[in-house]
């Protein structure tokens, strides 16, 4: 979504009326790196539910090609000998991101208790969400974490993903047919240990024909991570069944843009040094106000 009022009021017509009494808490948008995430409460399903954007890029088709030349360069802390992807990992841990989803929990759980947390994201938006999922439950101890990605590309090797298994057992990864990018960066059968490797469990979609009749099959693959009779077994070379999953459009309405449309009296005096900037409302009220901004640190990790 451009319109972020229309985002964090639940009011676009993308989502109005999508799932019931759900509200946006605060919407974090980190205009530097094109990033954006938001932190919400569905009292239908009693859950806080972070949601990551997925890549908003020129060319989708660049995106993809570039997750090729990514290198595996940051051993994760506390799990031996797991490598992830440099890019990844930054877009959640070296960004506004970060601090403000984690203040965000901490402020939802403070107004409506110990909830259940449900993290989800597509493309790009998966692989920053699993680091999410990872870092409230091995560094904040939240309890109850789950995870739901769709079309995520990997994002390390198998001794993290061993790792994520083990820390977070409540994940499921969408695929859809041919989509490519579950299939980037590549997994290489021969060098099982140093190559990139998905975490379990995968749920793979594909269509069965009987007749003149077409069904969506969905698939609960092996606890390896690497099913080769799911995603694996075809040749992954959509970008068509990357950008709809369900019946449902994942691309944005303006996309291969990063502009914003909102309001510029909200949000001129509240800006960072970088132009990042949060937006946070009161449950079950109209009341937008910004969050003072944590300057984070943009180091490489």
């Amino acid at each position: 979504m451009s319109d972020l009022t229309a985002l964090i009021t639940w009011t676009c017509s993308r989502c109005d009326g999508m799932v019931k009494d759900f509200e946006v808490i605060e919407l974090i948008v980190d205009v530097q790196n094109c990033l954006q995430a938001f932190v919400g409460v569905a009292q239908d399903l009693h859950a806080i539910v972070i949601a990551f954007r997925g890549t908003q890029e020129h060319s989708i088709q660049n995106w993809i090609e570039d997750l090729f030349w990514k290198q595996l360069v940051l051993n994760y802390p506390g799990m031996p000998d797991a490598m992830v992807h440099h890019g990844f990992y930054s877009a959640y841990h070296n960004t506004t991101l970060r601090p403000c989803v984690l203040n965000a929990v901490k402020r939802a759980k403070e107004l409506y208790g110990n909830m259940d947390v449900m993290v989800t994201g597509h493309s790009m938006g998966g692989a920053m969400a699993s680091f999410c999922a990872l870092d409230l439950t091995v560094n904040h101890e939240v309890k109850n974490v789950q995870l739901m990605t769709f079309g995520q590309p990997r994002v390390g090797n198998a001794a993290f993903a061993s790792g994520f298994k083990k820390h977070v057992p409540n994940t499921f990864r969408i695929t859809n047919e041919h989509d490519m990018v579950p299939h980037l960066p590549p997994y290489y059968s021969y060098f099982p240990h140093k190559t990139y490797h998905h975490f379990p469990r995968e749920v793979w979609l594909y269509n069965l024909g009987l007749g003149s009749l077409v069904f969506t099959v969905e698939k609960v693959c092996d606890g390896s991570g690497e099913d080769p009779t799911c995603s694996r077994s075809v040749s992954g070379n959509s970008i068509s069944d990357h950008l709809e999953y369900f019946g449902v459009l994942l691309e944005a309405e303006t996309w291969g843009s990063c502009r914003i449309v909102m309001d510029n009296s909200l949000i001129k005096e509240n800006l960072d040094i970088n132009g990042n900037f949060v937006l946070s409302r009161n449950p079950a009220t109209s009341v937008i106000k910004l969050e003072p901004q944590i300057h984070t640190s943009h180091s490489s990790v």
